[in-house]
């Protein structure tokens, strides 16, 4: 699998890159894999693909500090990045890998493989709900688990995009500042507001990053990137106002 640890210069880029990925490996005539890491220098709320963004962003805070507010292909509810949250990406071959054809299956496949890496270093680390990863805090059944990675899918005929988000330095109250309630909460949860739900994992980023690259055989570096296809969807999709604040159609296979 190639691994690609590449962050561009613009939130819109980076989201487009993920995609282009996705696509790239669609058009190649064999199974293409690979791992990316990024991390954005900014902080910026990215909805999912069938997100009403009035219902999840705290717009009128986010227009204040001039926090962009974008849309990513998959699924899922808002999130909020910036440093301090590391975010991968995995493009996977359907063919290549029969545990990941059911959506459910793949949840199942790529957060097992992610949390046992993190678990050489982090014991609490365990899957939750639909596809979150948490900390049991010791596995006490009187202390709440937290939240430090949420996921998302995205799948086409021959491969699909595994991507996530990774706490582990990052200002977790600039979540509850840009963040609403969501409309759609994991019973794990009990209606705790953000403050009371999330954590950062406690692992630096080089350490996270080697984890996952041994996890998935990412062995094979490149700095090689679909850069044209990338450049076209920012233009054509990432950066246009009726893609991030428009209501899209809903697409239950990426929930």
């Amino acid at each position: 699998m190639h691994y690609l640890e590449l962050t561009l210069a613009t939130p819109e880029e980076n989201l487009a890159l993920d995609e282009a990925l996705l696509e790239e490996a669609e058009a190649s005539p064999s199974p293409m894999e690979t791992l990316r890491v990024w991390e954005s220098p900014e902080t910026v709320v990215v909805v999912g693909r069938s997100s009403r963004v009035e219902e999840e962003v705290n717009l009128t805070f986010c227009r204040e500090q001039g926090i962009p507010v974008l849309r990513r292909p998959s699924g899922g509810a808002a999130v909020g990045l910036g440093p301090g949250c590391l975010m991968y990406a995995l493009v996977l071959s359907r063919e290549s890998r029969p545990e990941i054809r059911r959506i459910d299956a793949a949840h199942g496949y790529v957060l097992g493989k992610t949390a046992a890496a993190l678990n050489t270093h982090v014991p609490e680390v365990a899957c939750a709900g639909t596809s979150d990863l948490v900390l049991t805090q010791g596995g006490s059944s009187d202390a709440p688990w937290l939240k430090f990675s949420g996921n998302s899918v995205r799948v086409k005929r021959r491969h699909l995009l595994y991507h996530g988000t990774l706490l582990y330095d990052f200002a977790l109250d600039r979540i509850s500042q840009c963040l609403l309630m969501p409309p759609r909460m994991p019973a794990y949860r009990a209606g705790r507001g953000h403050d009371r739900f999330l954590a950062n994992l406690p692992l630096a980023r080089p350490a996270i990053c080697s984890l996952l690259s041994l996890a998935w055989l990412a062995n094979a570096p490149t700095q090689e990137w679909p850069s044209d296809r990338t450049a076209l969807l920012v233009a054509e999709k990432y950066c246009r106002e009726s893609w991030n604040q428009g209501e899209s159609s809903p697409d239950y296979s990426n929930l």
